[in-house]
């Protein structure tokens, strides 16, 4: 793992999209694995940025983002479809078309989740992964658990996430309580992993997910056996290590 330290926030979102920026002018057709959540949106400001001044181009590549609530349609203001489009996609010149998520309206979860690994596959794998670091250690929606799934899968979201994540709904009882994850065997198979974290609340996950056991109860763990992981993290979220 290599760790970047950040002095805040913005500082953390302008070298992650540094990272990105990078890829995307190193190999233009690139597969980016994005993410959602409050952590990537400065990332997002900051590549957006770049665009306008000429100096990224995003028309040759492809994305496939992390997850999607299970029951959300693309046009509900919660789906995180509608977060990359109002954040990047519709900002940016990427070709709609090369844009992937899970199908949030998919009831059968089996099917939706064979479907979005045929995606993932389709697309020749993932050239750098974007990532966030859940308050309990999890990427994606991979909850703590007894095991590391494999592949796209869904997953009842925990109390912990369901009240992260009330601040964005009218009430508790509106948040989702399933979504359709990017399991960690197709992130692993990511060439590169890109993880940005901020703020002290995130501190003792940044310390567990880097230097505690690997453990499916701590899914960031897993990380520690990639062989190209950058976590640009602010130093607030670092001072635990």
């Amino acid at each position: 793992m290599r760790i970047i330290r950040a002095k805040d926030y913005d500082d953390m979102s302008r070298k992650a999209a540094a990272i990105i920026a990078s890829q995307v002018i190193m190999k233009p057709n690139c597969v980016l694995g994005l993410a959602t959540g409050s952590s990537p949106i400065g990332t997002y400001d900051n590549l957006v940025a770049g665009y306008e001044k000429g100096d990224l181009d995003f028309s040759g590549i492809t994305t496939v983002n992390l997850d999607e609530y299970k029951g959300l349609p693309r046009d509900n203001d919660q789906s995180y479809y509608y977060f990359m489009n109002h954040h990047f996609f519709s900002r940016v010149n990427v070709n709609p078309e090369r844009t992937f998520l899970p199908d949030g309206t998919e009831t059968d979860s089996d099917k939706a989740c064979r479907a979005y690994n045929e995606v993932i596959a389709s697309v020749g794998g993932i050239d750098l992964q974007l990532l966030g670091l859940g308050h309990n250690g999890h990427i994606g929606f991979n909850e703590p658990g007894d095991v590391f799934e494999a592949q796209t899968h869904c997953v009842d979201l925990t109390e912990t996430t369901i009240k992260a994540n009330q601040r964005f709904f009218a009430s508790i009882d509106d948040v989702p309580r399933q979504a359709y994850t990017m399991g960690i065997k197709t992130i692993m198979q990511a060439k590169k992993v890109l993880v940005v974290v901020s703020g002290k609340d995130k501190a003792a996950a940044v310390k567990a997910t880097c230097f505690g056991p690997i453990t499916p109860q701590v899914q960031g763990s897993i990380l520690q056996l990639h062989n190209d992981v950058t976590i640009v993290a602010d130093e607030a979220a670092l001072s635990e290590i």
